[in-house]
């Protein structure tokens, strides 16, 4: 029985046909194992995950493996897109058990869902002291049939050690300007002065410090903080790590000079390096920020957005490099060879240019792409022409597979980027494609009871209950679009959402915020992690939400749960400030107010409403909100007894709905929004 074939993930999917007798995490799954007396094999990946398709091709895809799985355990297999709290739940133990994790991940439960082994990928041989899985497997089947009492011990004492480990954070008491600064302190410890980034290898973007970064700059002028974001971002951008044809960022870089990438493109993290980049330009003008921010805003619509107007989860690494086989990176590198194929005369400047060489800069004298020297040097208007034929030779070559489900918490992460880069810099066309998302999310994720699925698939929601992050990221985006463009009705979604939160999500004793609903499927421990991975925590992106919320309505309940979440922050901030970036940017916001800008105008077309507006979107003061409409508009709280003055549009700058003396001037509002 094929049992992944009806399923919405385009990962599972990928396995619907393997000899392996599939199973997808259902209470059936587990009733099968009891009833056989046997263990499960639970195998977590996603469908860009370079190691999952070499795992599934040397293993899941082998029949001599298939028989002896199939005989031995139940296996179920598991998007960690689509069930991240299962994902979450089982890496936890695998990293305290092995002190590190990654995908695919591969747990062996017994029939209540206990694990007991653990591992990630594991090679078809023996390999670098590592066994071959089909060692584990028989390795497992042993323990189980002979010793069976001990992996019971093993798998209880596991479960309690999980149940006992409790999030410490302060209450309601959020961080103040020594944790802030604290953390500043400890990222500049931590970050690489010739390359940009913090770490060494693999180095990831940091988008979410990034915007921590900016913030500080903008609240208290600290030039350092201004130096590493700007450093960092033009690091990146210049390194292979960048598609320097098509726009959009690779994963993360496996050096620390940003130079080879681990090719998968996730919408997560071009959305938020998107919105990074969008905010390096309003806080410095940077043109390079300015052609990054809408060179990605344009993949993610070119190459992402789906037929129903959401956003696809991710583009593989993989692809055929012509001869039939699945590479890593094809679609993208580049030999001096492949230059003089597509530009003539023309290949010795790119060569230069771009950084290709004929040792190359990665595999078999192949190079990724980067911008070692500025296009001054050869001439704007011959770059331009070079990148147009490479562009188009590229679009000629098998494209990598595309993951196109349609998760909840990155689409909303994509509307506020696509919102934010479209009114900054004069494309409604990306303000569209944002409201095309958020129109998507509303229709097909949101149920009648304001309650969101996790992904969708052709139009079609997926059986999966939506998480935090699903709930704070998409009111972070719909807040987000709503002040962009004046549109009140995305506010009160927004609001819907937020109340899940606080009464589905939020531990009313001490405000402390679980990754899962209250009402949510019952795991052996329920998940709860503030810190921040690729994305920001739900936990963050809560207390963002709510502070938003909270300062474009008024309300003191979303206000103190805001509060009450950040008091994490309090503690993990000066500790560990690379892992609770958007708890420190969240952060930064709450301590300048977060600013409430009201534009009243009489007529929304008005040319100097228009102006007031667009100064009062580039503001950068932290985490500010903005309302636009007339003084008798009822979408926006924020509105009410703002009178004109004079008969003009008029912007009020308010904190705590305590406002300054309106102004009619632009560059008025402008000095009131970034000091």
């Amino acid at each position: 029985m094929n049992r992944l074939a009806g399923v919405t993930s385009p990962y599972l999917l990928q396995h619907a046909d393997n000899p392996v007798d599939w199973w997808p995490w259902t209470p059936e799954a587990f009733e099968e194992a009891r009833r056989r007396n046997v263990p499960v094999l639970l195998s977590v990946g996603y469908s860009a995950c370079h190691w999952c398709h070499v795992m599934a091709h040397e293993s899941f895809e082998d029949q001599a493996t298939a028989d002896y799985l199939n005989e031995h355990f139940v296996s179920v297999k598991v998007d960690r897109e689509e069930r991240p709290d299962v994902d979450a739940v089982y890496m936890e133990a695998v990293q305290a058990a092995t002190g590190q994790g990654g995908w695919p991940m591969t747990v062996f439960l017994t029939p209540d869902a206990e694990p007991f082994y653990f591992g990630t990928y594991f090679p078809p041989e023996p390999r670098h002291g590592m066994p071959s899985f089909r060692q584990v497997l028989e390795g497992v089947r042993q323990a189980w049939d002979g010793r069976r009492d001990e992996v019971g011990e093993v798998a209880g004492k596991i479960v309690r050690d999980l149940s006992q480990r409790e999030i410490s954070h302060q209450g309601d008491r959020p961080p103040g300007e020594p944790e802030l600064a604290q953390a500043l302190l400890g990222l500049t410890r931590e970050y690489d002065p010739q390359r940009g980034g913090f770490g060494g290898a693999p180095k990831f973007p940091p988008s979410m410090v990034l915007e921590f970064l900016l913030r500080h700059h903008a609240r208290t002028g600290a030039e350092g903080a201004l130096q590493m974001a700007r450093d960092t971002c033009e690091r990146m951008a210049r390194g292979g790590v960048y598609d320097q044809l098509g726009g959009g960022f690779a994963r993360y870089s496996v050096d620390r000079d940003w130079t080879v990438p681990h090719f998968e493109k996730m919408l997560y993290d071009n959305a938020l390096l998107c919105r990074v980049y969008a905010h390096l330009w309003r806080a410095t003008g940077s043109e390079l920020a300015q052609r990054v921010a809408l060179e990605t805003a344009d993949f993610l619509v070119r190459e992402l957005r789906t037929a129903e107007g959401g956003f696809a989860s991710a583009l593989d690494a993989d692809s055929d490099d012509g001869s039939g086989r699945h590479v890593e990176g094809a679609y993208y590198v580049w030999t001096p060879a492949q230059l003089r194929d597509v530009l003539g005369d023309d290949a010795e400047l790119a060569a230069q240019y771009f950084g290709v060489t004929e040792e190359g800069t990665f595999e078999h004298g192949r190079s990724v792409l980067q911008l070692p020297q500025s296009e001054g040097v050869f001439g704007a208007e011959k770059i331009a022409s070079v990148r147009e034929r490479l562009l188009a030779a590229r679009g000629a070559r098998p494209a990598p597979g595309r993951d196109d489900k349609v998760v909840a918490a990155w689409n909303g992460l994509a509307i506020a980027a696509l919102a934010e880069t479209g009114a900054y810099f004069g494309r409604p066309d990306l303000i569209e494609a944002a409201l095309g998302a958020a129109d998507l999310l509303v229709r097909v994720h949101l149920d009648e009871h304001a309650r969101l699925a996790r992904t969708s698939r052709d139009g079609r929601a997926g059986a999966n209950a939506g998480v935090l992050e699903d709930y704070a990221d998409v009111a972070e985006g719909l807040t987000a679009l709503a002040s962009v463009t004046g549109e009140g009705v995305w506010l009160d979604f927004a609001g819907l959402l937020l109340d899940h939160v606080l009464a589905r999500f939020t531990d009313p004793e001490t405000g402390a915020l679980y990754d899962t609903a209250s009402d949510a499927e019952q795991l052996i421990r329920r998940p709860q992690d503030p810190t921040d991975n690729a994305t920001p925590s739900g936990w963050s992106a809560a207390a963002g939400a709510l502070l938003s919320y909270a300062a474009h309505t008024g309300s003191e309940p979303h206000r103190t749960a805001a509060e009450r979440a950040l008091g994490v922050v309090t503690t993990l901030g000066p500790r560990v400030p690379r892992f609770i970036g958007w708890g420190l940017a969240v952060a930064e916001a709450l301590l300048d107010g977060p600013r409430e800008v009201a534009v009243v105008t009489p007529a929304l077309d008005d040319e100097k409403a228009v102006a007031l507006y667009r100064t009062a979107l580039l503001g950068t003061a932290p985490g500010a909100v903005v309302a636009y409409g007339t003084p008798d508009g009822e979408e926006f709280p924020l509105l009410a007894g703002r009178p004109l003055v004079g008969g003009e549009p008029t912007a009020y700058v308010c904190r705590d709905f305590t406002c300054d003396a309106p102004t009619t001037d632009p560059e008025r509002l402008r000095t009131a929004l970034s000091g």
